[in-house]
């Protein structure tokens, strides 16, 4: 009998361990899969561009670059690129254009003035360019694309009033075989009020229909509301495209052309190329300034999660997001879903940092800080409080981030969508927190980095995949 209790207490015991060690293991593999393991180079970018092997090879895709980083030099006509502070304080002009336009409130800038809210138009400095083809014989300009604005225009000789300085020659109408413009009693002219937010006017010389926009950092396009030839590849090209040729025009376009609006308007070059794409387009954005990505319409790849689009009340423009929670770490954040269904959830392409409800930032920025509390603070960067100095480190762990969207849609972001690198003395973490939880969350392009980014117009969804470029 005492043997067989012997043998008992044995067996139990050594079940015992072997549950213990699994359990350790099992524990050891779940923080090592709430983290990621990076090079703290990767999160730097380089001074020499390196093309992405993972480009699409369709014909109705673009390259994508950053306008700043080394693979726009052909664009970028400044001797040098905006500092961190300077485009991120761009940046929070961008989010006060979107909340005043989807508010119906004045922008308030930050000495103090404040400008009417422009319905139409939000700040026009998005910060990636593709190359596109314009007229007959086709002009190449580089232009910056845009999810959140409408309109597509470009700088146009005669400059009557101004011209800002950008790097290709000036589009000249006069030269072009295929240039059309627009009356001022066409459907297009009078669709110019939800496009850009202003009455169009109207040359009562030539009846020709002209259009004005202005963005939320007083730089703005005015010309004449005008049809043109737009080729993207020998086999995707399109006659009578409706655009801006815009000829007195400001602002910091970063030497860029002008716009490409891909947002939900009728006058986007999504809704007019909605035959042949059926208002379906993809992007990359690429990890770092010094990398490439890819703009792609009308297919995607089948690795892809979707989410139902969602309409944002006086943003009908925008593209709208159901966000239900966040993770950090594997940690699920303490949010109330109401926290973010009562302001909205966007997309922008434009914006760079996400910009969440303070009750939501404050939660995220404070298990975050937790999980890396192993290394150095330092000053904050601009509108970014939680950074490092990662001077002495060559790797470093950080904490994963997840997004929860509706239909049960997860969104990893990738390890370069949690840090915003100024220097290796200050990483910091990418989010900010807006002025108060009525103002609408902006899941932004940081955050998408190295996603690829699906957008589904026609089938009302959004979708997400993975590790899609470099």
């Amino acid at each position: 009998m005492g043997s067989t209790y012997t043998s008992l207490f044995i067996t139990y015991y050594l079940l015992l361990c072997l549950s213990l060690i699994v359990w350790s293991l099992e524990a050891r593999d779940t923080k090592a899969e709430s983290y990621h393991s990076v090079q703290l180079s990767s999160l730097l970018p380089a001074n020499i561009c390196s093309h992405s092997t993972t480009e699409p090879k369709d014909k109705g895709s673009l390259r994508v670059v950053h306008r700043d980083g080394p693979c726009a030099q052909q664009v970028q006509v400044h001797k040098s690129a905006p500092t961190d502070a300077q485009i991120l304080e761009q940046d929070q002009y961008r989010v006060n254009s979107i909340n005043s336009r989807i508010s119906k409130k004045s922008i308030k800038q930050t000495d103090g003035t404040t400008l009417p809210a422009k319905s139409g138009a939000t700040i026009g400095s998005g910060n990636y360019i593709v190359t596109v083809g314009l007229g007959t014989p086709k002009r190449d300009l580089s232009m910056i694309f845009d999810t959140g604005s409408d309109l597509i225009w470009t700088q146009c000789q005669p400059c009557k009033g101004s011209c800002y300085s950008q790097k290709e020659p000036i589009f000249d109408p006069s030269k072009s075989s295929s240039y059309l413009s627009v009356s001022c009693n066409s459907d297009y002219c009078s669709g110019l009020t939800s496009a850009t937010g202003n009455t169009p006017g109207c040359s009562a010389a030539a009846s020709t229909c002209i259009y004005g926009i202005q963005y939320g950092d007083q730089s703005y396009s005015i010309g004449y509301l005008s049809q043109e030839k737009i080729t993207l590849s020998a086999s995707d090209v399109f006659d009578k495209i409706v655009f801006g040729c815009g000829q007195n025009n400001r602002g910091l376009f970063g030497g860029s052309a002008g716009l490409l609006g891909l947002g939900r308007d009728q006058l986007s070059f999504v809704q007019q190329t909605a035959k042949k794409y059926g208002r379906i387009f993809s992007y990359c954005l690429p990890s770092t300034t010094s990398a490439t990505g890819y703009l792609t319409f009308g297919k995607a790849s089948g690795n892809v999660k979707y989410t139902p689009l969602s309409t944002i009340a006086r943003g009908q423009s925008f593209y709208g997001l159901n966000l239900f929670g966040i993770s950090v770490g594997g940690i699920k954040l303490s949010i109330p879903p109401s926290v973010f269904s009562s302001s909205g959830t966007i997309i922008d392409s434009g914006t760079v940092i996400t910009r969440l409800p303070p009750t939501a930032y404050g939660q995220l920025r404070s298990v975050f800080r937790q999980q890396m509390s192993s290394y150095p603070s330092t000053s904050a960067l601009s509108i970014l409080d939680t950074c490092y100095d990662l001077t002495n480190y060559s790797k470093i762990k950080i904490p994963k981030i997840s997004f929860f969207f509706g239909s049960g849609t997860t969104v990893d972001l990738d390890f370069q969508g949690i840090m915003y690198a100024g220097s290796a003395s200050q990483v910091c973490l990418a989010f900010a927190a807006n002025g108060d939880d009525t103002d609408v969350t902006i899941f932004g392009n940081v955050q998408q980095k190295r996603l690829e980014v699906v957008y589904d117009v026609g089938g009302g969804r959004i979708g997400f995949g993975s590790a899609a470029c470099s």
